[in-house]
């Protein structure tokens, strides 16, 4: 399949093409397919994190509702605990994410963590790359396992953290270092009242503390209720200014640069180990390359 099929094929072709990249990751024409999809970014790739239970998949609901209403095609990754048993995920996607099976502008894939703990699943890079060149917008739920969810900035375009009012998250969380990650952060069920108010005071007391640098970036803090629909506009226009502030200080090319290099450096590990890494070190990429055409020319050089 290449990406021409792949973005004329639907959702039939988007399964099939996933299916081969699981079962055939090293085949030239997985390769070949991923370094097309890679050179032709299309959507904004939107990461939501945070623990379990603070309302992760109610807020997708209602995100993917507000784009739709716009006329904006999504494509949501939904990382799940794994089965012990089967290694498959757990929850899986429809028990979760209400969506219509006859939208073709919806495509949800479930995805088994399996033993990652960075709170995201082996495939995610791939289905990601594929899914940017297809939809408008693609969310990516990590596990929810809070201090080692901190992989997703490394495929999230913007990245938003979410906190449960009266659960202690807004501290907990932040001192594992969770600061430093998010771009924007949602207080949900904002109906609690004055506990959401607490959260989001408690939340903007550790923000001041952190060390993160947003490159001139100020990061919101807004109070949300999915089950109510309430500031989901809110969001969703948090989200655009972020990628307009990227794209107007140039730094959303190289941010995806930088990101495929360490996925290129995990590729490697991976495969290959710490010494398999040294013998190829630096790990560079031009703005020409893909990730998946360099593992390809290391792996036929280490085997």
């Amino acid at each position: 399949m290449d990406l021409k099929t792949l973005q004329t094929g639907g959702k039939a072709a988007l399964a099939r093409a996933l299916a081969h990249v699981e079962a055939k990751p090293d085949a030239p024409e997985t390769v070949r397919l991923l370094s097309d999809a890679y050179k032709a970014p299309r959507a904004h790739v939107v990461g939501i994190t945070g623990p379990p239970g603070v309302g992760k998949s109610t807020l997708i609901n209602a995100l993917i509702a507000g784009w739709r209403a716009d006329r904006r095609t999504v494509g949501v990754i939904a990382v799940d605990p794994s089965s012990r048993k089967s290694k498959g995920a757990l929850l899986g996607d429809r028990t979760r994410l209400q969506t219509d099976p006859e939208d073709t502008g919806v495509y949800v894939r479930s995805m088994a963590a399996r033993d990652r703990l960075g709170g995201l699943a082996g495939l995610t890079v791939a289905a990601m790359v594929l899914m940017r060149a297809l939809f408008d917008v693609v969310l990516i739920e990590t596990v929810g396992v809070g201090q080692s969810e901190t992989d997703v900035v490394r495929v999230a375009d913007t990245v938003v953290f979410c906190v449960q009012p009266g659960s202690g998250d807004s501290l907990q969380f932040m001192k594992a270092g969770i600061a430093e990650i998010p771009h924007i952060v949602l207080v949900t069920k904002a109906d609690m009242g004055a506990a959401a108010e607490r959260a989001a005071a408690d939340v903007h007391g550790a923000l001041s503390l952190a060390e993160a640098d947003m490159e001139g970036w100020e990061i919101p803090v807004l109070q949300i209720s999915s089950m109510r629909k309430q500031g989901m506009d809110e969001v969703i226009g948090a989200m655009d200014r972020h990628l307009t502030h990227l794209r107007d200080r140039h730094m959303l090319a190289e941010t995806r640069r930088a990101q495929a290099t360490e996925w290129l450096e995990e590729f490697i590990r991976e495969r290959f180990g710490r010494e398999g890494l040294k013998k190829v070190a630096p790990v560079t990429l031009d703005a020409a390359d893909s990730p998946f055409a360099r593992l390809a020319e290391v792996s036929e050089r280490l085997v």
